[in-house]
């Protein structure tokens, strides 16, 4: 069997992360823009996975964000078992958006989605155009925000007319200031997990292109007696309110990662040489032991594009552990004490031990 990773499936980590660090450095020369309004940009928000503006008294924040391919999976669902996931896939599209914007610290005021297809009959089967309405508004209640609008459009010749592109941004705030998740982390801290439902918004190109190589394609069983395309469109979490909610029980998060692209190597986002030692794994939902079989896939490579059960980390004081995990434990969130930051060296990594897996930090460079 031909080994198949995400590379090999058509995404290219490498040209788009330096694509990206193109445009933190274009984008850097815009904000003289803020001063005449009497705002500003705090320092090293580039990079970071929202846009942070700074007031008087408060900061705002910005995040813009897309579902990616995994309406693809939603659309030959529906071709192979008449089933709509468009309700769980638009919550999807609502989690990748406003998960980025929370680990600022902000709360979400307002989402807007962004859709286009390439042909309006699309959106005419109303099953498909309601679950998707249905859906975004579930995702946005379940952050706390308002649905406030968004575009929608026919994009003949550039999108297929038998899908569409989702995706959306977000506003949300800071206040008062001292809300801000600050990246402040210290050797010694804490690092608390968060469980992810499956494989939430990120690798689906790869396990699109998987499903070519199961016996029954996306209606292949699982361990778990369902079907590989139903485990994929389980809906996201959304990890807003377990943010808010520490905040205002004053609970202070050092620093929080959302766990998509590039797996669990977004441990260690931000610039400061730690270790990220990881010694309490989750168990992996049955999807991604058929995605490492049907892919040839070994812990490392799973691990460095997967959320492999965990969606986001939480890097807290070693006081502030049962506190957290209380937080998260009210509001129905899966939560577990998952390891511990060192300074080790000058190092840069994230060591996941019981795998005897490690990153190292040249291993992520979307700065």
């Amino acid at each position: 069997m031909t080994r198949l990773d995400y590379h090999a499936a058509g995404v290219d980590y490498d040209a788009l992360d330096a694509f990206k660090r193109y445009c933190q450095q274009a984008g850097a020369a815009t904000r003289a823009a803020l001063g005449p309004l009497g705002l500003s940009e705090p320092a090293a928000v580039r990079g970071e996975s929202s846009y942070l503006i700074e007031a008087a008294d408060s900061y705002l924040a910005h995040v813009e964000e897309a579902l990616g391919t995994k309406i693809l999976v939603a659309d030959a669902m529906y071709r192979l078992t008449g089933k709509s996931f468009y309700r769980n896939v638009a919550i999807d599209d609502v989690s990748t958006i406003v998960n980025d914007l929370s680990t600022s610290g902000a709360q979400p005021i307002s989402v807007s989605m962004y859709l286009a297809t390439g042909d309006a009959a699309y959106l005419a089967d109303s099953v498909r155009a309601k679950d998707l309405a249905e859906g975004f508004a579930e995702g946005c209640r379940q952050a706390g925000a308002a649905w406030g609008g968004g575009e929608t459009q026919v994009l003949k010749g550039i999108v297929s007319p038998e899908t569409l592109v989702l995706g959306g941004s977000a506003v949300g705030v800071i206040a008062p200031k001292g809300r801000r998740i600050l990246g402040d982390v210290q050797s010694g801290d804490a690092i608390i997990c968060l469980a992810s439902s499956g494989v939430q918004t990120n690798g689906l190109t790869l396990c699109r292109a998987i499903a070519d190589r199961l016996p029954q394609g996306y209606l292949t069983p699982l361990a778990d007696g369902r079907t590989y395309g139903e485990s994929l469109l389980d809906a996201s979490v959304i990890y807003s309110r377990f943010i808010t909610e520490c905040a205002n029980r004053g609970v202070r998060l050092h620093y929080a990662a959302h766990i998509t692209g590039h797996g669990w190597r977004k441990l260690m986002r931000l610039d400061a040489p730690l270790v990220y030692r990881v010694r309490k794994l989750p168990v992996a939902q049955p999807v991604f032991a058929a995605i490492a079989k049907a892919a040839g896939l070994d812990d490392r490579e799973m691990y460095g594009t997967f959320n492999m059960g965990a969606g986001l980390a939480a890097y807290v004081a070693p006081a502030d552990v049962d506190a957290t995990l209380a937080v998260a434990k009210a509001h129905g969130y899966d939560a577990w004490l998952a390891g511990e930051v060192r300074e080790e060296a000058g190092r840069k990594a994230v060591v996941l031990e019981q795998l005897k897996v490690e990153f190292e930090g040249e291993s992520l460079n979307i700065r």
